[in-house]
């Protein structure tokens, strides 16, 4: 099994500090498993009957209990979050570990009752110091869900992401009370999959789906709620440049955009059209890791002459940034040169599936993929 060193370590400072802690991913991303690796003192499964059962009468269980309860989708008994916080406020010696795949609906609820007592940890799979550098390819390719990643052939990953999609669409979402056929939203999301990468247009999507832009705001909506997808705002600055003010929009996880697109190997990969794309959704999201920000704290920056960033962000009064490129060896360009000038950079790390790191100008740093962890030493 692999070892989630980072996010044991971050889990644990958490717990220390506040009374509820709260794992945030999608289905399947490791959140349980990573839970009974923190050698937590209670257990509660939502989804296991005689564990309902019990939470039935919820104080009766909870009043006596000293150390850290964990609480296993806990999104299936949202009424349990005002007792959490009774119970918080009223015994130093009990501690709880919530774990949810439903992150806006999740949130709103606790942080009504929890404010204050709640920390809140977003899980997304396997990183690359997980599985390490030689598995690059390996976690590109697969994605980053555990059982998708460690699964024994190609075949095998394939096949089990195809199930997930399947079951988070016939079970997961109607769970949530959403009410939208199966077949529906499945062929919205592989829709959705040739938007990656690319900046939203929803009279467009509405347009080739045959839907109006209001239903494909909700769509798209339940999406980025369940971390299917990552919705990355636009960075606006007083450049007195005309800027893309439009969000950009990826499916989260690298797998089960190529199972939408019907991409099954490393080789098909290599000679498809969404390639660069591709590579692009599944740095990203590598990147946000690295600079240890929330999702709305980090930006894209375009301009509509041309000049971009893939990524932006801030670090202590300074701005950094990133720029994503699939190719043997990045070289310097207009629009590098152009994003370190009107946003006024202090860096700019440019990340390529090569070997080699190298400079291309004083606040320009080319870095391979494996060098990508990098940018938190340099950024703290």
């Amino acid at each position: 099994m692999i070892k989630r060193i980072e996010d044991i370590q971050k889990l644990k400072e958490l717990i220390k500090l506040f009374p509820v802690t709260a794992i945030l991913g999608t289905r399947q991303c490791g959140k349980t498993t990573l839970s009974k690796e923190l050698n937590c003192d209670y257990y509660f499964d939502l989804e296991n009957p005689k564990d309902l059962a019990k939470l039935e009468n919820p104080m009766l269980i909870f009043e006596h209990l000293e150390g850290v309860a964990v609480i296993d989708e806990i999104q299936r008994k949202p009424e349990l979050f005002p007792l959490l916080r009774y119970l918080v406020d009223n015994n130093q010696k009990l501690k709880f570990l919530i774990l949810g795949s439903a992150s806006k609906d999740l949130i709103n609820k606790s942080s009504e009752s929890l404010a204050g007592r709640i920390a809140y940890y977003h899980l997304s799979g396997f990183s690359l110091c997980d599985v390490g550098n030689e598995n690059v390819t390996a976690l590109w390719t697969r994605g980053a869900f555990p059982l998708s990643f460690s699964a024994q052939s190609e075949k095998a990953s394939v096949l089990w992401r195809e199930n997930y999609i399947t079951t988070f669409l016939e079970r997961d979402i109607p769970v949530l009370g959403i009410k939208i056929p199966s077949m529906t939203l499945r062929r919205f999301w592989t829709m959705l999959s040739h938007y990656h990468g690319q900046i939203m247009n929803y009279s467009e999507m509405a347009k080739s789906f045959g839907i109006s832009d209001m239903t494909v705001r909700k769509y798209i909506e339940i999406l980025e709620g369940t971390f299917m997808v990552r919705i990355l705002l636009p960075w606006y600055s007083n450049t007195g440049k005309r800027l893309v003010k439009s969000p950009k929009i990826y499916i989260s996880d690298s797998g089960i955009f190529h199972s939408l697109q019907s991409i099954e190997t490393y080789s098909s990969l290599l000679s498809h059209n969404k390639l660069g794309a591709s590579w692009e959704g599944f740095v990203i999201e590598l990147l946000i890791r690295a600079t240890e920000k929330k999702s709305n704290d980090v930006f894209f920056w375009s301009t509509h002459s041309g000049a971009e960033v893939d990524l932006f962000w801030h670090k202590d009064g300074k701005n950094f940034a990133a720029e994503v490129k699939y190719c043997d060896a990045p070289r310097i360009t207009k629009s590098m040169k152009s994003s370190v000038s009107d946003l006024e950079l202090e860096k700019l790390f440019v990340i390529y599936p090569g070997d080699e790191c190298y400079k291309l100008d004083e606040k320009i740093d080319v870095l391979s993929i494996a060098a990508i962890d990098k940018i938190r030493e340099e950024v703290n």
